[in-house]
């Protein structure tokens, strides 16, 4: 089945079901959401609607106003440096990253794109940081939902849309296969960034788990063209964060690896009773959370994951529309 770009969910004249996708969070190992729509589409499978949690609500709403191919792009060139660019450290707005930086940088790619504009139903999934409830974006502004939706708490300052507070999706709702589901979705396909976390995000002899993935603080101390350091106070108290005195983790290291640990045990009780139809778990243990310069291998290990799951694909297409004939299987 072929489809353009930029209008994915095209139904074609197939009889299939209304099919579901459901994106979950995981910061730097989400580009392996690229990897897998890439795949899907590879194999003629279109969502009927995305749901995504985080960096999941990123690359689908992107993907969605048909500006993948420009993300892949600039994630590729992403370097340690480049991402140290972006990181404006501020703790004066409820978290270590102010994140105009990166705001400026989807609007340059993204524009002005509307969510309730798609040509397929979207949902960012975030968090009520007053009463820990699950908001769903199914309108407005594309680029601040996403914002609002990979509002890590402690790194990114919250979100204020519609008179609510709003931080991570993945807090409540780390792969939202419910929200699919919610939407009509007969057969729901979740690619989940948290299965291939605990064992693995150690390296080998070490019992320090691994947070951004490098050595943070040596950069952000660096001098780097283009890059104006924070004030000298600010500078201490960077160090203090960042900085590793004893053989353990820094105070970032601790914040953000426990917020893993956390969101990892939702994601296995919700998809205990929310399961999906398909279950993609690319590997990604390895991946520090920060480690955005690694796009090439985590791109590829997403479209490898869906290549494992390509018989349970089938399968579940065979139940649900009688056959997987018309998808591009060869």
């Amino acid at each position: 089945m072929a489809v353009n770009e930029g209008s994915p969910g095209s139904p074609g004249t197939r009889k299939r079901p209304r099919i579901g996708l459901a994106l979950g969070g995981g910061v730097a190992r989400g580009w392996a959401h690229i990897g897998a729509l890439r795949a899907l589409r590879r194999y003629g499978v279109e969502p009927d609607v995305i749901a995504g949690s985080s960096v999941g609500a990123l690359v689908g709403g992107t993907y969605l106003a048909g500006r993948m191919s420009a993300l892949e792009d600039w994630a590729r060139k992403l370097t340690r440096l480049k991402i140290v660019s972006y990181l404006d450290l501020k703790l004066s707005n409820g978290g270590l990253i102010g994140g105009n930086h990166l705001v400026a940088e989807m609007m340059r790619h993204i524009g002005d794109v509307r969510i309730e504009n798609l040509p397929t139903p979207f949902v960012a999934v975030t968090t009520n940081l007053s009463t820990g409830h699950e908001v769903w974006l199914r309108e407005g502004p594309m680029v601040e939902a996403m914002r609002a939706s990979f509002s890590l708490p402690g790194v990114f300052p919250p979100m204020k849309i519609d008179n609510q507070w709003l931080v991570d999706g993945a807090l409540v709702n780390p792969v939202p296969v419910s929200v699919c589901r919610a939407l009509g979705c007969q057969m729901v396909i979740a690619v989940n960034l948290s299965g291939d976390i605990i064992g693995k995000a150690r390296k080998p002899g070490c019992q320090v788990p691994t947070a951004a993935g490098f050595d943070l603080l040596a950069l952000l101390e660096a001098p780097q063209p283009h890059y104006v350091p924070p004030p000298s106070a600010l500078n201490a108290l960077t160090r203090r964060i960042f900085r590793r005195d004893y053989e353990g983790p820094s105070m970032f290291g601790v914040m953000v690896s426990s917020f893993n640990i956390i969101t990892d045990r939702i994601t296995r009780s919700r998809l205990a009773g929310e399961p999906p139809d398909v279950h993609i778990v690319p590997r990604l243990g390895h991946i520090g959370l920060l480690e955005f310069d690694r796009a090439e291998e985590t791109i590829a290990e997403g479209e490898a994951a869906v290549e494992r799951m390509l018989p349970d694909l089938c399968d579940a297409l065979s139940v649900f529309s009688g056959g997987c004939k018309d998808t591009n299987w060869g």
